[in-house]
């Protein structure tokens, strides 16, 4: 499918990028720091990318079978500096005829100078989709945090559950645009004080694809969400995509973040991204 096109183009030249010379890991002459600062621009134009992606825009037709990636970076310091940094990363996603669903796992930890722990964090999401026929389906979605670097067994947690339907209002091979909305309840807990909430609210989300030739296609994402506790919250993330050659792909977003208790209510952010390979 088109909406594939740009993607597959700015990973492979993604991969292109991240072909240095050997010299670069020597750190006695001041070229690593160097290279890892590439590395998190790299990092950081591939999630701008990846945003536009949405597994779901083109119907469930698209995601059967299982597949899924995981990852794990890992780094320790003595000497010097007695330190350590972990990360753990995976997604599986799995369908099967009209159910599709996934499950992201996120673990942290880290360690700073003097060996006293700077962050123990785990983040666990779901999404599960149903289709009742090609317009029509209910979805179910879950998010918990979990922050552990608050001594003994007192944590703090953050966990939301939404449940709803949508509607597939438009699908073509070149425009797509999906909504869907329902009730969520949202939990939290302070470590230390232990002050607990649990609230209902509401959540709505619109998934707008259009592609204008082969080469460019433009994303509109809106997500809304609102409780008592912190009112009204939006995201809207507009973008374009050009694919203006097989070595040159560009992404250009304007992304506003809205919160209704907020003093300054609105942030704004204008977004320009760009995967050049030779």
């Amino acid at each position: 499918m088109k909406k594939a096109l740009l993607l597959t183009s700015a990973g492979t030249l993604a991969a292109v990028l991240t072909t240095l010379p050997a010299f670069a890991q020597s750190d006695l002459i001041g070229t690593r720091v160097i290279s890892e600062g590439i590395d998190d621009v790299q990092t950081s134009v591939n999630r701008d990318m990846s945003r536009s992606s949405d597994s779901l825009r083109f119907g469930p037709e698209y995601n059967n079978g299982i597949n899924g990636s995981i990852s794990l970076t890992y780094a320790g310091r003595s000497g010097n500096s007695d330190s350590q940094d972990f990360t753990l990363g995976g997604r599986m996603t799995s369908g099967q005829g009209n159910f599709v669903q996934s499950v992201g796992l996120l673990l942290e930890y880290g360690e700073n100078d003097d060996g006293s722990k700077d962050k123990q964090e785990a983040y666990a999401i779901y999404d599960g989709n149903y289709y009742f026929n090609n317009s029509l389906y209910g979805f179910g979605l879950g998010r918990i945090k979990t922050d552990a670097l608050a001594t003994g067994t007192d944590r703090d947690r953050d966990a939301f559950l939404g449940f709803g339907v949508g509607y597939r209002i438009v699908n073509t091979p070149d425009t797509t645009w999906r909504v869907q909305a329902g009730p969520g309840v949202s939990y939290t807990r302070e470590a230390g004080s232990g002050d607990e909430t649990t609230e209902l609210g509401g959540i709505a989300s619109s998934r707008v694809y259009h592609s204008f030739n082969d080469n460019i296609f433009l994303t509109n994402d809106t997500d809304v969400l609102t409780s008592d506790t912190a009112g009204l919250r939006v995201t809207n993330d507009l973008g374009v995509n050009f694919k203006m050659t097989d070595a040159f792909a560009t992404r250009v977003s304007y992304l506003t973040d809205y919160e209704e208790n907020r003093d300054i209510r609105a942030d704004n952010k204008l977004g320009v991204s760009l995967v050049f390979g030779f």
